[in-house]
């Protein structure tokens, strides 16, 4: 190869090697200008991106604030209405309330217009006796003048004579009355001695319940009470209407009492209210819904009750009527005794005594059970229980034996068996007995101050006391009005009065008691 060739080749590979170099460059370029379109273009889509979520950020932001004031305004109208809730029951509550204490006012201003009224009528008989008192000390002593001067004999012969004649008649009346029982005695000797058997059975001393008219229904909440008012009162008058009950709503809290005489009543209102409070739907129409209800389901109650008193006296055929009077004597009470209780202790004692006398237990356990049938009807019919028990155990079939048992036993209509004198013993027993019944502090007060004033009444008399609960009265007299001699006719007078006055458990013993003191200083 010549030298010509050799740069000819020289050439060409200059030529090519500055070729490939500007093809590189320009392939280079426009590698680097894709890499910037493709960089510019992300750039591009990162920033549209970017925007967009910035945008929905913001959307959120918007939404999310938007929900949460919309939470907080809901959260502040619901306390503003809870409140508006809670005032208008509480208006409710203290209209009632002032409705109350306006009928309990003019309940006040009758009543202290009625008293005022008997005080100044009182006065006025007061002023009265006193004057016919003046009038009767002086007839008296115009009369005393005259029998002196008739008879010719002073106040303390004429005392003697008199005494002298009414000793005669006392003792002439004791021995007449003797003839008359030892007469009798043989006659009536059975009946007394059965009379003396029954009311000495005391083989009872079972537990009873103490009922009264009153019911106490707990509440939730204060805010119940509002809603059973109502609008108006529209809701208490409408409950108060369909149970026959009266509603007392006072400032004790959550709790509401049910007041009523007859205990069916009461305790359906009692079922029914806890119903509707557990509901909360309190208005007229669900009221009438829910009473009707527990007044039919109240009727099954009734049976049931019945027909466990039935099982627990040992009896059975009787009337479907008569088992539901029973089961509503266990809603009834009597001096604080349970009504049905009372009755079963009475078949029992019935029972016993009819063993130790021969007679049908049947018929006494009949009788005792149903002995006081009549008072689960008192409050809606007129007339004696006993009565209205014989009555109903007439039209539903009971034997004649059965029905004098209820009518005689207190004495309404002529006894003419035994079984109404065993009725009243065993009666006597059940309400005798330690515990069985209440006597309220104001009636045994006022029954022994009426026996006081009884005695205190009779001339010559200074002071007389009640002791032993009723059972006993000692009069203290003034010696220098009651001679000794007189005490047995003043002890016996008292006492003829109190028989004619006073109605009384038992007997009464009347002592009187003449003293006379001399008192002297040493000095």
């Amino acid at each position: 190869m010549g030298m010509d060739s050799m740069i000819i080749f020289g050439v060409f590979a200059v030529l090519a090697a500055a070729g490939a170099f500007g093809l590189g460059f320009f392939v280079r370029k426009r590698f680097a200008e894709r890499l910037i379109r493709t960089a510019e273009s992300k750039a591009r889509e990162i920033l549209v991106t970017a925007k967009r979520e910035a945008e929905a950020v913001q959307r959120q932001a918007d939404k999310s604030s938007k929900q949460y004031l919309a939470a907080v305004q809901t959260d502040f109208e619901n306390k503003i209405a809870q409140t508006k809730r809670d005032l208008e029951n509480l208006e409710k509550v203290l209209g009632h309330k002032e409705n109350i204490a306006d009928r309990r006012l003019q309940d006040l201003d009758k009543k202290e217009r009625e008293a005022l009224f008997k005080l100044q009528e009182a006065t006025l008989k007061e002023k009265s006796l006193a004057d016919k008192e003046k009038v009767l000390e002086l007839s008296i002593e115009e009369e005393r003048r005259l029998l002196q001067n008739i008879s010719g004999l002073d106040a303390e012969e004429a005392k003697k004579e008199l005494l002298k004649r009414m000793e005669i008649d006392i003792r002439s009346d004791a021995g007449r009355l003797i003839r008359e029982i030892e007469e009798g005695a043989e006659k009536e000797a059975d009946r007394k001695a059965k009379k003396i058997l029954s009311l000495a059975m005391q083989r009872c001393a079972a537990a009873h319940t103490v009922d009264s008219t009153v019911t106490v229904v707990r509440l939730p909440s204060e805010e119940m009470k509002g809603r059973i008012i109502g609008k108006d009162g529209r809701n208490i008058k409408t409950f108060e209407t369909l149970t026959g009950v009266d509603v007392v709503i006072d400032d004790t809290p959550s709790v509401v009492t049910l007041s009523a005489f007859d205990g069916v009543r009461r305790e359906v209102a009692r079922i029914a209210l806890d119903e509707l409070v557990k509901d909360g739907r309190i208005q007229p129409a669900r009221i009438e819904e829910v009473v009707q209800k527990t007044k039919k389901n109240m009727e099954m109650v009734l049976k049931t009750e019945g027909e466990k008193a039935l099982e627990e006296a040992n009896l059975n055929h009787m009337h479907p009527e008569l088992v539901k009077l029973l089961g509503r004597l266990r809603y009834r009470s009597s001096y604080g005794q349970n009504v049905l209780d009372h009755s079963l202790e009475v078949a029992y004692l019935m029972n016993v005594i009819a063993g130790e006398m021969g007679l049908d237990p049947v018929f006494a356990r009949r009788a005792g059970l149903l002995h006081d049938i009549g008072k689960a009807v008192s409050h809606e019919v007129e007339g004696p229980h006993a009565l209205i028990g014989g009555e109903f155990a007439r039209r539903y079939g009971e034997h004649p034996d059965v029905i004098h048992g209820i009518e005689a036993h207190h004495e309404d209509i002529e006894i003419k068996s035994v079984w109404p004198m065993l009725v009243q013993a065993a009666d006597a027993v059940s309400a005798a007995r330690p515990g069985a019944r209440r006597e309220s502090l104001e009636n045994y007060v006022k029954r022994l101050t009426q026996l006081e004033e009884v005695a205190d009444k009779h001339p010559g008399v200074e002071k007389s006391y009640a002791i032993q609960g009723g059972h006993e009265i000692r009069v203290i007299v003034k010696p220098e009005r009651v001679p000794e001699e007189a005490l047995p006719a003043l002890a016996r007078e008292i006492s003829k009065k109190i028989e004619g006055t006073l109605q009384f458990p038992g007997q009464i013993k009347v002592t009187v008691i003449r003293e006379t003191r001399v008192e002297d200083v040493a000095k």
